[in-house]
């Protein structure tokens, strides 16, 4: 069953993250030899307690491991313990109290306003685009996690409130709002696209494929891919997410509303975002003060 969860969480950061292969070939390293160390205490996943992960840091600082490395393999344990939560195959999260050290930190990257503006704004004659663009115009717009992008109903979106109903992680329900571009583009996928689609067939959900069967992850970054491949940008769910904060927060947003869109239940880990939006409050005192250099 170990190495069976392994593949399917790899395969799930592969999308939600849009990772390289070594990133994820190194998770595969550091969950089989933490799955390795359970066994020799006749444990599994997901039979393991902090406890265990104490032990097992504590052992790769006790050989010599690099910080960097250990540093790695917590958060590779996080991740999927994370996951682990979100497909409810465990209830309680045996790392919650378990902290990085602050050097390890590291920044989410964003991409520019500029940038994700180029490519809500460009036009394809592609059948599919109509959907793919609304999907990115929602997801960027209301800060959606991919697995809350793939799980909207119709019912879920209040057009005339201008909010959208989102189910998080833990099964937490909250409402976020949503814009008019995003709208407008729902709108206009509803109704030149999605009934051939169902071809006659009905379905709750609001993203369909071209099959009529529900968005799955995998579809997803597919059709992203498809929409930036030729504007020389990187992006992956993860970025539209992070950029989605930070461009918030750069705009004058306060930190407990976007830790209330984003879905956090600690505003520690919205804070995260603060630091990204100071590096650029400090280019912009450089770069403009008179007196700064």
């Amino acid at each position: 069953m170990s190495v069976a969860l392994i593949d399917r969480f790899l395969s799930y950061i592969a999308v939600e993250r849009g990772l390289s292969r070594n990133t994820i070939e190194s998770y595969r390293l550091d969950l089989k030899g933490f799955s390795e160390f359970l066994r020799q205490r006749k444990k599994g996943f997901p039979d393991f307690s902090k406890d265990d992960i104490i032990d097992y840091i504590n052992e790769k600082r006790d050989n010599g491991v690099a910080a960097s490395s250990v540093c790695r393999l917590l958060s590779s344990v996080k991740s999927f313990t994370r996951f682990l939560i979100i497909e409810k195959i465990i209830y309680e999260d045996p790392t919650e109290t378990l902290r990085t050290p602050e050097r390890w930190q590291r920044l989410p990257k964003a991409t520019s306003l500029s940038e994700i503006n180029d490519i809500l704004q460009s036009e394809s004659k592609k059948t599919l685009f109509i959907r793919d663009i609304a999907m990115l115009e929602l997801m960027y717009s209301s800060g959606l996690r991919v697995s809350e992008l793939i799980s909207i109903k119709i019912n879920d979106i209040n057009y005339e409130g201008g909010f959208l109903k989102v189910i998080g992680k833990g099964s937490k329900e909250r409402l976020v709002p949503i814009n008019d571009r995003a709208k407008t583009k729902i709108l206009r996928y509803m109704k030149e696209l999605r009934p051939k689609m169902l071809k006659n067939r009905q379905s709750p959900y609001l993203f369909l494929t071209n099959r009529g069967l529900p968005m799955t992850r995998q579809r997803f970054w597919q059709s992203l891919k498809k929409l930036v491949q030729h504007s020389g940008i990187k992006i992956s769910p993860h970025i539209i997410r992070h950029s989605f904060a930070t461009h918030l927060l750069e705009g004058g947003a306060d930190l407990r509303s976007v830790q209330k869109m984003l879905g956090h239940s600690d505003i520690s880990t919205t804070q995260i975002y603060t630091k990204v939006s100071g590096d650029r409050i400090r280019k912009i005192y450089y770069q403009y003060h008179p007196r700064a250099k």
